[in-house]
C-alpha cells in the first residue's frame, strides 16, 4: 500500500510540474477585427481540436502583424500566438501540432490569403492551397500543401 502511494504520489507530483507546460502549448491568443467572421469560424476549428483560445479584437491588424514578424506576402485575416510560434490566418490543426513537435527556428506558419475550403473558410468550394513557414529573416518555404490535388 506504501508503495502505491508513493507512485501516486510521484505522478502528481510530476503532473503538477509539467500541467503547466502542456497547458501553454495548448492556448492560443488571436488577434482579429470583430467584423470577420470567418475568423470566429476559425477559432471554433481550434476550440472544437481541444485548444484553449482567447480573442482579441481591440488592436490594429496592421500594428499586430508588424510587431510579430508577419511578412507582407504571408499576411492573412487573423494572427495568432500558441507557445513562442506566430499562426497566421487559416492553418489546419495538423500543420500546428507538426509545428509544435518540430519545433523549427522560425517565427510560425501563414496560410496566406483566405484559402476557400481552409479551415473557417468552408464554403462548400476548396482551393489547393499551401501553409508556408516563416523563417526569422522574413523568408517563407512550403510548409504542407492542402486542398485538391494535394
Amino acid at each position: 500500500m506504501k508503495r502505491w502511494l508513493s507512485r501516486a504520489g510521484i505522478s502528481l507530483l510530476f503532473a503538477m510540474l509539467f500541467a503547466p507546460v502542456a497547458l501553454a502549448a495548448n492556448a492560443f491568443d488571436v488577434y482579429s477585427d470583430p467584423s470577420c467572421g470567418c475568423c470566429g469560424a476559425w477559432v471554433e476549428y481550434m476550440r472544437a481540436h481541444g485548444y484553449t483560445v482567447s480573442v482579441h479584437q481591440d488592436q490594429p491588424m496592421a500594428a499586430v502583424k508588424a510587431r510579430f514578424g508577419v511578412p507582407a506576402r504571408a499576411m492573412s485575416c487573423h494572427t495568432a500566438l500558441i507557445d513562442g510560434y506566430v499562426v497566421e490566418g487559416h492553418v489546419p490543426v495538423e500543420d500546428i501540432r507538426r509545428l509544435l513537435v518540430e519545433r523549427p527556428d522560425a517565427i510560425g506558419l501563414a496560410a496566406p490569403g483566405m484559402p476557400m475550403g481552409s479551415p473557417g473558410m468552408d464554403t462548400g468550394r476548396s482551393e489547393r492551397y499551401e501553409v508556408v513557414l516563416i523563417g526569422r529573416d522574413g523568408s517563407t518555404r512550403v510548409y504542407a500543401t492542402h486542398g485538391p490535388g494535394a
